[in-house]
């Protein structure tokens, strides 16, 4: 007697590319903690600079701290710190916010903090590097699962 037997088929997921494999439930858990962690990181920082030093008392923090062209870098940064926290929660635009985070946190680690040594308490670049380790991240993989990019992701594939 010949028999073939098939494996069941996936269940169809349309917020998956085509051939990808589904996330496990505890990664895409795990991206989500981390990425609105990660957002409201950011966020917080972004309106402190913005309400609670001003954006002059930022620009004057960035200029004593030798950051270059601190009368601009200042609110941009300030802003995209915002913004960005506020993206990265939703799961917006994550690659690109997240690709920019890091690169201000590594800009923030060289410019400032490297000096100081590895620990936050004495000024070191502990957090900063982190928080580039963990944008950088999300520019490479994504916002995860359980995001807006990945809802727009499967609309796009349901038109197309």
């Amino acid at each position: 007697m010949n028999t073939t037997t098939t494996a069941p088929a996936a269940p169809s997921r349309p917020d998956l590319r085509p051939g990808a494999r589904p996330e496990p439930a505890a990664t895409t858990l795990g991206l989500t903690l981390l990425r609105v962690v990660l957002g409201t990181t950011f966020l917080l920082h972004g309106w402190q600079k913005i309400d609670e030093w001003t954006l002059a008392g930022t620009q004057a923090a960035f200029a004593q701290m030798g950051v270059p062209a601190a009368q601009a870098a200042a609110p941009a940064v300030a802003v995209l710190e915002l913004a960005g926290g506020i993206l990265l929660l939703i799961g917006l635009g994550t690659r690109v916010v997240a690709a920019l985070l890091a690169l201000v946190m590594l800009g923030a680690l060289v410019l400032v903090h490297l000096p100081a040594g590895f620990f936050a308490a004495d000024g070191g670049f502990e957090l900063v590097l982190l928080l580039a380790a963990a944008a950088a991240l999300f520019a490479l993989a994504g916002a995860g699962r359980w995001s807006v990019d990945a809802v727009l992701a499967a609309r796009r594939r349901r038109a197309a």
